[in-house]
């Protein structure tokens, strides 16, 4: 239980589902984590369960969706722990506006760009030059096998998720010699799917995969030197529904 000791973690969406199991996990495993979210509530709530399991925490209230409060919530924690090791870009706007292709506007489109690699990208770029003093930076950001289904209904969210394996795949070969990591995680997540009414999984395993369980060990392992050889990778915790995609 000390696979992160020493280790800095900015975590956003950490407030709840695959971003709270994460930061949890990450603290669990010996990580200063920073709780990243917009909502006060939640980034409260997670600090104190770190903290309660005698873990470390910074609690930090920021919308990612806005570039004026990036930089500063990455300063704030790299004024309070000293460095950023390890990126997880997992936040998700549930209300962010879904659509057929045909019924698809630019307005709609740009919402989840907006939201999805626009703001990713920013992150990243943020944290770049404390993950390359870190020596061994690591970056996980979060796909959707929505978006390599092609889920029906939900195109500018597909869109805006495949736009974020193209990112990760271009800064994987950009950093690399800067020694950062960049890899990708396309969950079925039971949370998301409540969130944004998703059909019943008809994956291999037949359910939805648990934040805790199922969705956050991955997350861990890209985190570690475990995957010090895996980077533009796209790891897919989805029940087996990459292999329907497959075919």
């Amino acid at each position: 239980m000390a696979r992160l000791n020493g280790k800095v973690a900015f975590a956003t969406g950490a407030g709840r589902g695959i971003g709270r199991a994460t930061a949890k996990l990450f603290a669990a495993e010996g990580a200063k984590v920073a709780v990243v979210s917009r909502t006060p509530a939640n980034v409260e709530s997670v600090v104190a369960d770190i903290q309660s399991a005698g873990g470390t925490a910074l609690g930090v209230i920021c919308d990612i969706g806005d570039v004026d409060q990036i930089k500063p919530a990455v300063e704030k924690v790299v004024t309070a722990y000293g460095g950023i090791d390890i990126l997880v870009n997992n936040a998700f706007d549930p209300n962010a506006p879904f659509s057929s292709i045909i019924d698809l506007s630019v307005e709609q489109l740009q919402r989840n760009l907006d939201m999805g690699p626009v703001a990713y990208l920013r992150t990243m770029q943020a944290c770049y030059p404390h993950l390359k003093a870190s020596g061994e930076g690591r970056i996980i950001n979060f796909g959707s096998m929505a978006g390599v289904t092609g889920l029906v209904g939900y195109g500018p969210y597909n869109m805006a998720k495949e736009a974020v394996r193209a990112l990760t795949r271009t800064a994987a070969r950009e950093w690399a010699g800067d020694r950062i990591t960049v890899n990708n995680v396309l969950p079925l997540a039971e949370t998301w799917a409540k969130e944004a009414n998703v059909p019943p999984p008809t994956n291999a395993l037949a359910r939805f995969g648990s934040p805790e369980e199922d969705i956050a060990p991955v997350v861990l392992f890209l985190a570690t030197r475990d995957a010090q050889f895996l980077t533009g990778y796209s790891l897919t915790p989805d029940g087996g529904s990459i292999i329907d995609s497959a075919r």
